[in-house]
């Protein structure tokens, strides 16, 4: 790829995809920034000569194709797609009805399969590109209250680390990105639905988790500016990382779950090789 390169994001009208094209569109690159309400993308990063605006809804794979054909028609490749859009389903496992279980999947594991899945072609026609996934930590660690949302960040970890193999002999690369905590608007009204309480087993432990989570919303430490500025790096590098941690706390969460694997891996390790069959 060139140095100049054309990028396809989506979730691009708030939070890290405004920021992340922003900085694409300052590096020199062009974008193709997409939303579920194209103006209110188009409202939120203003006009660019190297900017088009695009309605994309990622759980519907038609409207996926439709800005894919638009994208290449105006510009005539795609060579970076970020899969960014997202929401937050958060609740303990029993109080998530299965409606905001699957409708989490949808938008964070689906939703990534249905765009990459009309980019593709472009991408193997070429003979170039990269896949860049934003996952989480939460796709490194599971946690409290996020059983929905882990679910669908391993999913997409397991799911981008396959295909990684498949895709690379044509030239594509595929790259990971967990962030920690950002100040991104992930946890306001608008992005975060919590399950409603039902269990008495659970309604202090509730109420109090659902407490910090809105707590901490706008007050996160990491800068979403920041992030974005360090994934265009990423991306400009001849060979780009297959993991990135964003943030310290991230990479905190990388090195505690490296550490623990390895533990149990020991812990049971005359068991665990004594399993083979005997010839």
């Amino acid at each position: 790829m060139s140095n100049h390169k054309v990028w396809f994001i989506t979730g691009a009208g708030r939070g890290l995809g405004v920021e992340l094209t922003k900085a694409a569109l300052a590096a020199g690159h062009t974008v193709v920034a997409t939303g579920r309400n194209s103006a209110k993308v188009a409202a939120a990063l203003g006009a660019h000569p190297n900017l088009l605006c695009l309605k994309l809804d990622v759980t519907r794979l038609d409207e996926a194709q439709a800005a894919v054909a638009a994208a290449v028609a105006r510009f005539g490749r795609i060579d970076v797609l970020v899969n960014n859009a997202g929401n937050f389903y958060a609740g303990f496992f029993e109080e998530l009805n299965p409606e905001q279980v699957r409708s989490q999947l949808e938008t964070l594991l689906f939703g990534p399969m249905n765009v990459t899945r009309a980019v593709l072609p472009t991408m193997r026609g070429q003979r170039a590109g990269l896949l860049l996934n934003i996952s989480s930590t939460a796709g490194i660690t599971g946690g409290m209250f996020c059983s929905a949302y882990a679910a669908a960040k391993f999913g997409l970890e397991g799911w981008t680390e396959s295909l990684a193999v498949e895709i690379e002999p044509f030239g594509i690369r595929t790259m990971l990105v967990e962030p920690g905590f950002f100040r991104t608007e992930l946890l306001t009204q608008d992005s975060t639905t919590f399950a409603e309480p039902s269990i008495p087993d659970y309604a202090d432990r509730s109420k109090a988790t659902s407490d910090a989570w809105s707590g901490m919303s706008g007050k996160q430490g990491g800068d979403p500016a920041k992030l974005a500025q360090a994934i265009v790096l990423l991306v400009g590098l001849e060979v780009p990382p297959t993991r990135f941690a964003g943030g310290a706390d991230a990479v905190g969460v990388f090195e505690g779950k490296a550490k623990g694997l390895l533990a149990e891996a020991d812990a049971h390790r005359a068991l665990s090789i004594s399993l083979a069959h005997d010839e």
